[in-house]
């Protein structure tokens, strides 16, 4: 890391060379948990509370689009306990972050495959949605139940044989989940783990990446703004 103060960091993440749209992938919740010899559970509860400060930083630095990877598709597979864990905690997420979204003026945008959850969860989740959908200041994309393999099956499976025959990149990328977002500027993955998982490949291929050994529960302002300033120093190609 540079090592940057948060004000000049900040000021860097406001010119011109600021990313618009910023991908993380909010990784060793269970790690950080483990070290500090606390339960799984806590890990991913501390690394909600982390979430809701960097909708804060994101506002600062005057960024206005952030989407996180919450859940993905293979996190099906874990322990039946943690998974309940995991529910239980969106539920409580679902009327939290409406009282934080509405205090920033957030929008909040679920992505991934709804259907999997819960008919509570599900409510919460289209209440959520509807009740921010006017604010401007900042738009949170929330990736629950998400995979990259999958989101382009969906898009595939859905159109129609007239658009497959004209189909261009421009119209399959409105048909992504995320189509209410600019593809990513950077994607940063916290834990020290060097690689996206299935996190926005359509959306990611000029996205210049990050990765941080620091677990998401302890990753810092300070290191935001540190990685926004390397972001601004480095020259972007996009293929040419």
């Amino acid at each position: 890391m540079f090592g940057v103060k948060d004000k000049k960091g900040a000021a860097i993440a406001k010119t011109a060379a600021a990313p618009r749209c910023i991908g993380i992938i909010m990784d060793g919740n269970r790690r950080w948990a483990k070290s500090h010899g606390l339960p799984p559970f806590e890990g991913h509860r501390r690394g909600y509370a982390k979430l809701k400060k960097l909708t804060g930083w994101a506002k600062e630095a005057g960024i206005p689009y952030i989407i996180v990877y919450a859940f993905s598709t293979e996190n099906w597979n874990r322990t039946k306990e943690e998974v309940n864990y995991l529910m239980d905690l969106f539920r409580v997420m679902m009327g939290d972050l409406l009282a934080t979204a509405t205090t920033e003026k957030t929008r909040v945008i679920f992505i991934g495959q709804r259907e999997r959850f819960a008919a509570d969860i599900l409510k919460g989740m289209r209440n959520v949605e509807e009740k921010t959908k006017n604010f401007k200041d900042l738009t949170l994309g929330v990736a629950l139940s998400y995979g990259g393999r999958p989101e382009i099956v969906s898009v595939i499976r859905s159109l129609s044989p007239a658009e497959i025959t004209n189909l261009d990149e421009e119209t399959f990328s409105k048909k992504l989940w995320t189509k209410d977002f600019p593809d990513p500027d950077m994607v940063v993955r916290t834990s020290g783990e060097k690689r996206t998982s299935g996190f926005l490949p359509w959306q990611s291929v000029y996205s210049e990446l990050f990765f941080t050994d620091t677990y998401w529960p302890a990753f810092s302002k300070k290191e935001f703004f540190s990685l926004l300033a390397e972001y601004a120093l480095r020259k972007r190609r996009r293929g040419v």
